[in-house]
This record gives structure tokens, C-alpha cells and sequence, in this order.
């Protein structure tokens, strides 16, 4: 995704009340040197971020995204953002998004080794095509995580809710998948259990009920499932949080792969065996995923 514009953010702290951010933004060349040497993101993947889904210059789920950029700061100990300067960042890279599909990307880092403050900044994209895995779907293998579903709990400084600049493990992952002769990969616990995708969330169906792995296992909460799971709920589904084995995931009647720029992608094959997809019913999905949401 080639950037076509990109905001330098002076943090401001949570409990600012300035209504007017301007003086704390400034527009660069996305193609122009940025950051110094010793920055913290690069050196060492210190920092987290947040990609926003744009269509026709709307940001979707702008709420969850900004929530969850919290959440992650206070993980990882970096100061808490400023929700409304934030909010205003994304406002400012969605309109360079353009008409059709788009990507904000917020990141906050925490600067240079023993900086004054942190550093942050916003780009705005045009996003991939990705008509393909939505309508034909993708093939799915599973591989370990390498930790046991209890390891949030015993080792939190993991950060495994957390929504960081590492993302090292999750690209080797995707590499192995397609190492494997598959699209994608969903992430196993060590003693068994479903985790998520490297960059989306899984959702299963059984018969009238839809089911996510729950949050507890060191799974980033994913917002397009949050705002999914309440269109289903809407629509007379039930939707529930599990801890799900993974014969429970070869046995669903349908799955998907959702995030905020794929959207929901139907799996259609698991580690080699087909599974059955509904594309008239993945449609509505997308459809619902597609309208401009807050």
C-alpha cells in the first residue's frame, strides 16, 4: 500500500482539554526521512499501532480503534494518549484517504532511549483489493503459538493483548502458511486451544451461534469482530466467547478470518480439509462491513 500522506503528532497528555489540535500536528512527505537513528521503533519494535478501515473517506470503528490504543498503551507503559488529539489524527488521514477503500495507521513509540516524549504519527493509504478472499476465500493451516493458553495470566510482561510494533512472529507465520501452500494461518495454544490469526480475529459458526476464542488467552480483541458480533445479535444470532479446542474449530459449520481492512474472509480450507462457505450469507457480511460505521 503506497502511502499517500502521513501526520507527525506531538502527544499531548490524556488529561489535555484543548479542543483545537492543530498546533500539535504536522503534515510530511510520506516518501521523505522521518525519524531519527535511534528511534525505538524501528531499533526495537517498542511501541504499538492501530489500522483503521476507510471507505470513501470514513473511518470505520474509530471508538473501538482508539480504545483499544489505550488498552495497548497502558500494557506496554507508554503514556496514555489523548483520545480526542487522536481522534482528530484519524479525522485528518481519512480525508487523504480518497473515494473507495482505505487504511489509517496510527503508531506511538516510545521515541529515542531516555527521550523527553514519545513519538507518534499518522499515514493515510489506499487500501489492497481484497474482492478475491472475500467472495472465493482463503486456505488456512494452523500453527503453535508456542505458549499454553494460561500464559497471559502467569507471564503478563508477554504483552499478548497488547497491539505492538512486534510483529516479527506474525509475518514468519504468514510466510509459513504460504510456505504450506495457504493463504493464512490461525494460531494454536501449546496444550490445544483456537487463538486468532496473525492480523485477524476468528470467528466460527455452529448451526444459529457464532463464537470467537475468548479475549483471556492472550488474544488481541478484535473490533471487527466486536462490531460484528453486534450486527449478528441484531440480526437473532447468538454470539458467544469460548475457550475453544481445536476439534471444535475442524468441526465448525463455517469460519471466517475478519479484520478492518480484509474484512471477513471465509476459510475454505483447514489444514487441507475443505470446509463449507455460505458466500451469499459472507456477502451480507461484508456488505454490513462496508457501511459507515462509528
Amino acid at each position: 500500500m503506497a502511502l499517500r500522506f502521513a501526520l507527525m503528532i506531538d502527544p499531548l497528555a490524556a488529561d489535555d482539554t484543548r479542543s483545537d489540535f492543530t498546533s500539535t500536528f504536522t503534515a510530511v512527505d510520506p516518501a521523505a526521512p522521518a525519524l531519527t537513528v535511534g528511534e525505538l521503533s524501528t531499533q526495537r519494535g517498542d511501541g504499538i499501532f492501530e489500522s483503521i478501515g476507510v471507505v470513501d473517506g470514513h473511518p470505520q470503528e474509530v471508538e473501538a480503534h482508539l480504545e483499544r490504543l489505550a488498552h495497548s498503551a497502558e500494557l506496554c507503559d507508554l503514556p496514555v494518549p489523548n483520545i480526542g488529539q487522536w481522534r482528530a489524527a484519524v479525522a485528518n488521514a481519512a480525508a487523504e484517504c480518497g473515494s473507495g477503500e482505505g487504511v489509517v495507521k496510527l503508531i506511538l513509540s516510545r521515541g529515542i532511549e531516555h527521550g523527553p516524549t514519545p513519538t507518534a504519527w499518522a499515514t493515510a493509504a489506499a487500501a489492497a483489493d481484497f474482492t478475491a478472499p472475500r467472495t472465493s476465500g482463503i486456505r488456512v493451516v494452523t500453527l503453535d503459538r508456542g505458549y499454553a493458553i494460561d500464559a497471559p495470566a502467569r507471564a503478563p510482561w508477554l504483552l499478548l493483548g497488547a497491539k505492538t510494533l512486534s510483529y516479527a512472529v506474525n509475518m514468519a507465520a504468514l510466510r509459513e502458511a504460504h510456505r504450506r501452500g495457504a493463504d493464512d494461518a490461525i494460531f494454536l495454544s501449546s496444550d490445544g486451544f483456537v487463538l486468532e490469526a496473525p492480523t485477524a480475529s476468528l470467528i466460527l459458526r455452529r448451526g444459529d451461534t457464532f463464537v470467537t476464542p475468548a479475549p483471556n488467552g492472550g488474544i488481541l480483541h478484535g473490533t471487527t469482530q466486536l462490531s460484528l458480533f453486534e450486527h449478528l445479535a441484531e440480526r437473532g444470532f447468538e454470539t458467544a466467547y469460548e475457550t475453544i479446542p481445536v476439534d471444535e474449530l475442524r468441526r465448525a459449520d463455517a469460519a471466517w478470518l475478519v479484520s478492518s481492512v480484509r474484512l471477513a474472509a471465509p476459510i475454505i480450507e483447514l489444514d487441507g480439509a475443505a470446509l463449507d462457505i455460505d458466500a451469499e450469507f459472507t456477502a451480507s457480511l461484508n456488505t454490513y462491513l462496508l457501511s459507515p460505521r462509528d
